[in-house]
């Protein structure tokens, strides 16, 4: 179990009164992104020593240069190349931590096709090697963030590969998952919410 660095256990209902409070200020619909949230949120992990997380770079496989001048070079054609694994990774509490996000539109349910295969692998070798992995889901609609450790998601995955169902519903997300409450500070505690939904599966 990871323990959260300032040694205070949270429990559902911390989570679930700490957005009620915060849902009078709004502070999840001033304008600021998905990914900006989780970006804020990691530095603000980093600038109190909790942990360093960062969001990958995505590739980019250059084609064309121009060197009008000797001390300068001007790219005329790029394209972006898919991700070979997630979009953040860091350490946490000696731990490797590596996990993709993902929004969608829909209402109620989140589409798998959002989602690779080749990320899907990735994450399975990471969690063989003893990292923690999982899906960040931001339902733009509602407005919520849920995290979905992996080894709930690779169950609805290996559903999908086998024919079945090519969503996870919203009900099977609030089951299996944990809903993170807009914060002012960090802005999306999910390391909170991870530690949380790790305890209550010991």
């Amino acid at each position: 179990m990871v323990n959260y660095p300032n040694g205070k256990k949270h429990t559902t209902k911390d989570l679930v009164t700490t957005r009620q409070k915060n849902s009078k200020i709004e502070y999840g619909k001033r304008g600021m992104s998905f990914e900006e949230a989780i970006d804020k949120t990691n530095q603000y992990y980093i600038t109190h020593q909790i942990a360093v997380i960062h969001k990958k770079p995505t590739p980019v496989q250059i084609v064309k240069v121009d060197y009008p001048m000797r001390s300068k070079a001007v790219i005329k054609e790029a394209y972006f190349k898919t991700p070979s694994t997630t979009d953040y990774n860091g350490i946490y509490s000696g731990h490797h931590i590596d996990f993709e996000a993902k929004e969608t539109h829909n209402k109620t349910s989140f589409p798998l096709q959002n989602l690779h295969p080749h990320q899907i692998d990735h994450m399975n070798q990471v969690a063989a090697q003893g990292g923690i992995c999982f899906l960040l889901i931001h339902f733009s609609h509602w407005d919520d963030v849920y995290l979905l450790p992996f080894n709930q998601l690779i169950v609805y995955w290996d559903r999908y590969m086998k024919g079945g169902r090519k969503s996870i519903t919203l009900t099977e997300i609030k089951n299996d998952g944990i809903l993170i409450p807009y914060e002012y500070l960090p802005r999306l505690d999910y390391l909170a919410a991870l530690n949380l939904k790790r305890e209550s599966e010991d």
